[in-house]
């Protein structure tokens, strides 16, 4: 079973509770942390890194004297990521999405294949022997999604794979919960919880994902979250206090459910739920 964990916005608890999904499993596990821009599930699972890798997104160089400038490559590529204007042609490597398209239409063989680093992917186990996955992004790199799909398939399967997404509703997030059987949507009890809830709740209904919410920080007296769910035939499926013990916890890189009397039981019952 694979469950992908989003928030249509950042600090709802994401992370909390994909680390918590983990940790209450009775059965073997693989954690692939998707936030490329910041992971930080290592922080709460402590894996021990047995390996280490870069990956590199092919790109387009340019052999001018090959050239007739006819402007194939640029017609077909949707970035503008190669500009042909009279007898000069340029690449630009940062904005290249790796299609290949540019490839394929030039007939005089212009293109040779140089590589760009997106960054690097790591992977271990932790001592609970969680199969760990996480990648980070190279700094200055604007696209997490190729990324993103690269440490998704390098990540093993086993009985329970869980995706911790990155925030938002954006592609890298489309990209993360896509091939899931099941998204949690983690949200808090705030205006900007539910204006956002229902960003990313539109957003698995048109990819006809099932889905259902986590609402952390509970309590806080906006019950407006409880409600849109309830009209909306949505499940909450779980309601994670606010309180000074889960924030203290979270400081000290402490999973809530070694901190927490009865969170372990109450995730482990929401595994039982989500496997029926």
């Amino acid at each position: 079973m694979k469950i992908a964990v989003a928030s249509g916005k950042g600090g709802t608890g994401k992370t909390t509770v994909s680390v918590s999904l983990a940790l209450a499993s009775p059965k073997p596990v693989t954690f692939v942390d998707c936030d490329v821009e910041e992971p930080n599930a290592h922080i709460f699972l402590k894996p021990r890194i047995s390996g280490r890798e870069k990956f590199y997104l092919t790109v387009p160089e340019v052999i001018e004297d090959r050239c007739t400038y006819c402007g194939k490559c640029r017609d077909i590529c949707q970035f503008n990521a190669i500009t042909v204007f009279g007898q000069t042609i340029m690449a630009f490597a940062d904005m290249c999405h790796s299609c290949g398209g540019c490839f394929l239409v030039c007939e005089e063989k212009a293109l040779k294949e140089a590589r760009r680093e997106i960054g690097t992917v790591e992977w271990g186990t932790t001592s609970e022997e969680i199969k760990f996955f996480q990648a980070a992004i190279r700094i200055g790199e604007a696209m997490a999604s190729p990324l993103i799909k690269v440490v998704k398939k390098r990540a093993e399967e086993s009985p329970l794979v869980i995706f911790d997404a990155p925030p938002g509703t954006s592609c890298p997030v489309i990209n993360t919960v896509r091939d899931a059987d099941y998204v949690l949507l983690v949200t808090e009890p705030t205006p900007f919880g539910l204006h956002d809830l229902k960003l990313a709740a539109a957003v698995m209904k048109e990819l006809g994902l099932p889905f259902g919410v986590i609402l952390n920080k509970a309590g806080l007296g906006f019950d407006a979250v409880n409600r849109w769910c309830d009209e909306n035939t949505i499940p909450i499926h779980m309601e994670i206090p606010f309180s000074r013990q889960v924030a203290s916890s979270y400081a000290r890189g402490i999973p809530i459910i070694n901190a927490v009397d009865g969170l372990g039981e109450k995730f482990a019952k929401l595994l039982e739920e989500l496997e029926k």
